[in-house]
């Protein structure tokens, strides 16, 4: 892919969060596109939403555990970016029609008191920069078609990537945690929609833990120049299934001693 096209691509993928009409798999548009391209659409989304006034306030990392990797045959996670319109509190009604088919995901999340960075990131350096740990919700969304209409070819790991890792939003739990107060292996969530339990799951699903991930997420982020800032927000990664949130949809996730989120969709 060239530059023009990377621009074209994330100036499509912004149209469709505005107009809440998704657009063709780009992999199928751009057959010759890798991981690497994919990333530069996402770093033109960035960009093109920085010149619109939007602030970065953390990131996300996905396909963290074994399953979500296998489906999508990769060996590696990825990472989005949160921007400050992006952020709800644990209680809040999501308006109606301001997604178009979000589902969420229960996780911890880290939220830092000072940046971290490079590529040789270890373990102490995210627990010497974690101000506290919490529980959250990740909103996704998906501003490409999961399945191209007229072949039936899935989405793959190229269009979610590219699409801001299909980042939407993010909960955050009123709870806040030292993260040396739990083993957070062993945080685990049960949550319900509209009263039924839906999924559970603990956190050493992810990479058989969290803060691994936040490790993965510092090195990766160093390839491109970038580091994590002091008050950013970082979802580590789901341990449980996305759940499937049409209009009139109540989520309650319980982490037990870790906390609670809620979330209504209208």
């Amino acid at each position: 892919m060239t530059p023009d096209d990377h621009f074209r691509a994330a100036a499509d993928l912004l149209m469709a969060e505005r107009t809440r009409k998704q657009v063709g798999l780009l992999s199928l548009r751009y057959p010759e596109m890798d991981m690497s391209d994919a990333y530069e659409v996402q770093k033109e989304i960035h960009r093109q939403k920085l010149a619109q006034g939007r602030k970065v306030i953390g990131w996300k990392i996905g396909l963290t555990s074994k399953a979500m990797q296998y489906a999508l045959n990769i060996d590696v996670p990825d990472s989005g970016i949160l921007f400050d319109n992006m952020l709800f509190e644990s209680g809040d009604t999501v308006p109606k029609g301001r997604f178009i088919q979000p589902r969420v995901e229960a996780e911890i999340a880290f939220v830092m008191k000072s940046s971290v960075g490079g590529k040789d990131v270890t373990r102490g350096d995210v627990i010497a920069a974690t101000d506290y740990v919490a529980p959250s919700l990740e909103i996704l969304d998906t501003r490409i078609h999961r399945v191209d209409p007229q072949t039936g070819t899935a989405r793959n790991v190229l269009d979610t990537i590219s699409d801001n890792a299909a980042n939407a939003g993010v909960v955050l739990g009123t709870d806040r945690h030292d993260l040396d107060a739990f083993d957070l292996r062993w945080v685990g969530a049960i949550t319900f929609r509209n009263d039924q339990i839906e999924e559970t799951g603990l956190g050493a699903g992810v990479l058989n833990d969290p803060i691994e991930s936040v490790v993965w997420l510092a090195r990766r982020m160093a390839q491109y120049g970038q580091s994590i800032e002091p008050g950013h927000v970082i979802l580590s990664g789901s341990f449980i299934r996305p759940i499937e949130c049409p209009p009139n949809t109540r989520i309650h996730a319980d982490f037990g001693s870790f906390g609670s989120v809620d979330v209504r969709f209208a």
